[in-house]
């Protein structure tokens, strides 16, 4: 069996949330580091004071409690992995793992038990669940019962808000109510903030970029107290996963980031990133709230009771003593100016990217901090709107791209050399190779396709090819103005099209064709300036005025149905008694409606009774004109129509006033 033991997918429950990560368990120490947020957790190897194996959902886990009383859970194990962790705690850690079952009876009255800062409900030995009293955010007691709130986790899909405990009403030993007695041992290991007594430090009317405002700092023991004129905010230590100090690019102001996990809350916006802005010429003399003795005893020489110096080193130094953690500096990167960041811009906000030895940082707005371990490749892409800048794009192993846009061309070496020294995988390694030049970046436009370029170039052939065919085809004594077309010019942003107006193009062909001939010949003609061409603008239309109505102009007349309900509105009242107004007009649109039936079917009737007395008619006419030969005088065909249709007319209007009546 070799030094350590190692496990890759091994998760932890933070509020909520499961969190995979690597777990190593060495002669040394057990080590467990998050994949998500980079968290390292360490336990002393002679700190372990008891070990357990037990089945869980997501297969095995191991549950390890310390002589500090600190509880640690891991999760994901193989069942074939017992054996050899087993062998490996008996022989480097002289701890045996022990196997336990937990209850599945379904009853909810047990017993209570507080181990450490683990509260486990137990049923005949065997626990039915725990729950970590560092998630607890209140405890609130009534009449034998205790209620127990937590924090809640962004991450989690479905959070637990509370749990109710029924205390039963027996007195202790000691006649202390049993009630009081667990809200006492729960608030002692929750985590719940609580402003007791005096701060170490007070800092007035900091800076703060992230949130923004200024903000009076108090610093108590377990927690970072911000107070602004509009929000509070309270930040437990144990929430702080790092510490960045950053020079700015001016040389004249610091940043100093505490990366936080939880992130604090204000409304709908989470800020995992608290940014301090502070100037190198400020300084600060600082006496702390404690004795020279208590300083020494809680802070073991990391602090002392006064201190003077700049702001920024001194607001550092008491934060890394209280959080226990490292602050992280930029490292040997250079830029091109000899600076420790580079100027970029992020989304819609320009900033500061720092190369660390670690990772990336970008400040402010948004903050990023992307760790190596976590990036899948880099590429290096160029800029779209100039060739005097690039893009600088990260991928994560999460599939989330970040591109930080506009970097200057002479911070391309600088950058590409670090990330090369850092071994991380460049995406466009062969291609931006072959660019980079003497200044580490090439300002050529060969090697990428410009389409508007080749369009330009394209039409420019066709107006030459164009050019020529009309001086072949045409007659050369005729003086055509032409236009002909130079070159194409090209500076940064600016395409210059540059053509030439000629009056003669025979002549100047013929001229520049000659060459030094026409130089001595002393009969040369003077060429003709080229003639400007002015369009003249378009006269615009007047617009057309609106008519404007004439109030005393004649009404269109009434229309045949509006007579006609005139007439008969009387009637219809009479007919309808108690009919409503609407009701009226629904009525006569139905009355008009079969009135405009019955006339039709009559008038109908009438033309095709009329219609068989004159076919009769002019029958017996033909007759009676072929017997006589022709005593009678002759009527035409359109004579006969038009008297035809003027008796129908009268006979249809008879007709009508009949039906009308």
């Amino acid at each position: 069996m070799g030094d350590t033991l190692e496990f890759n997918d091994i998760h932890t429950e933070l509020k909520g949330s499961w969190n995979d990560g690597r777990l190593r368990f060495s002669k040394q120490s057990v080590v467990y580091k998050s994949h998500k947020t980079g968290k390292v957790d360490s336990i002393p190897a002679p700190e372990l004071s008891a070990a357990q194996w037990r089945r869980v959902c997501l297969g095995h886990g191991i549950k390890l409690a310390t002589s500090t009383g600190l509880v640690y859970r891991y999760d994901g194990f193989r069942d074939t992995d017992f054996e050899k962790i087993s062998a490996f705690f008996k022989t480097n850690y002289k701890v045996e793992l022990a196997e336990k079952d937990m209850c599945v009876k379904g009853w909810n009255w047990g017993t209570a038990k507080f181990t450490g800062s683990l509260l486990s409900f137990d049923v005949s030995d065997s626990p039915v669940f725990e729950i970590p009293l560092s998630s607890v955010s209140q405890c609130a007691t009534g009449k034998n019962e205790v209620t127990v709130e937590f924090h809640q986790n962004d991450d989690a899909e479905v959070s637990l808000m509370e749990v109710r405990f029924y205390v039963p009403p027996n007195t202790g030993d000691d006649g202390s109510d049993p009630v009081e007695a667990f809200a006492q041992n729960v608030l002692s290991k929750a985590d719940v903030i609580q402003a007791t007594g005096d701060a170490v430090c007070v800092f007035k009317e900091l800076q703060c970029l992230t949130p923004r405002g200024r903000y009076d700092i108090r610093i108590y023991p377990t927690f970072l107290h911000l107070h602004g004129k509009t929000f509070d905010y309270k930040i437990p230590y144990t929430t702080v996963l790092r510490l960045f100090l950053l020079p700015h690019k001016d040389q004249r102001q610091m940043f100093f980031v505490i990366s936080l996990d939880p992130p604090i809350k204000q409304g709908q916006t989470r800020y995992h990133f608290l940014i301090l802005l502070f100037s190198k010429d400020e300084e600060l003399s600082l006496a702390l709230n404690m004795s020279e003795d208590e300083v020494e005893k809680r802070y073991e020489g990391k602090l002392s009771k006064n201190m003077s110096g700049p702001l920024f080193e001194i607001v550092s130094r008491v934060m890394k003593a209280l959080v226990n953690r490292k602050i992280t500096v930029p490292g040997n990167f250079q830029g091109h100016s000899r600076s420790q960041c580079i100027t970029c811009a992020y989304k819609a906000s320009s900033g500061l990217l720092y190369p660390l030895e670690r990772g990336f940082i970008y400040v402010h707005k948004p903050p990023v901090h992307l760790r190596f371990e976590e990036i899948s490749c880099v590429n290096f892409a160029r800029g779209t709107t100039t060739t005097r800048s690039f893009d600088f794009e990260i991928e994560t192993k999460q599939s989330n791209q970040y591109t930080f846009s506009n970097i200057e061309r002479e911070e391309y070496g600088k950058l590409f050399d670090f990330v090369n020294a850092k071994k991380l995988n460049i995406k466009n390694r062969g291609f931006k190779e072959g660019m980079k030049g003497a200044d580490g970046y090439s300002d050529s436009d060969e090697d990428q396709h410009d389409a508007y370029l080749e369009r330009m170039k394209e039409e420019g052939k066709i107006r030459e090819e164009g050019d020529g065919s009309d001086e072949s085809e045409g007659d050369s004594g005729t003086d055509t103005p032409q236009t002909k077309y130079i070159g194409l010019f090209q500076s940064d942003n600016v395409m210059l099209c540059v053509c030439r107006y000629d009056s003669n193009a025979s002549e100047s062909d013929s001229e520049a064709d000659d060459g030094d001939s026409e130089e001595e010949s002393k009969t040369k003609k003077p060429e003709k300036k080229p003639k400007k061409v002015v369009k003249e603008m378009k006269e615009r239309k007047p617009r057309k005025e609106k008519k404007v109505k004439d109030p005393g102009a004649p009404k269109r007349p009434m229309s045949a149905y509006m007579l006609w309900l005139n007439a008969n509105r009387e009637r219809i009242k009479s007919e309808n008694p108690g009919i409503s107004v609407t009701e009226i007009s629904k009525k006569a649109g139905e009355m008009w409606k079969q009135l405009s039936k019955d006339l039709i079917a009559c008038a109908f009737r009438e033309k095709k009774k009329k219609g068989g007395k004159v076919e009769a008619k002019k029958k017996s006419g033909g007759e009676k004109e072929t017997k006589e030969g022709g005593n009678e005088s002759f009527k035409s065909k359109e004579f006969i129509s038009s008297e035809e249709s003027s008796s129908e007319s009268d006979h249809d209007r008879g007709s009508k006033r009949k039906v009308c009546d």
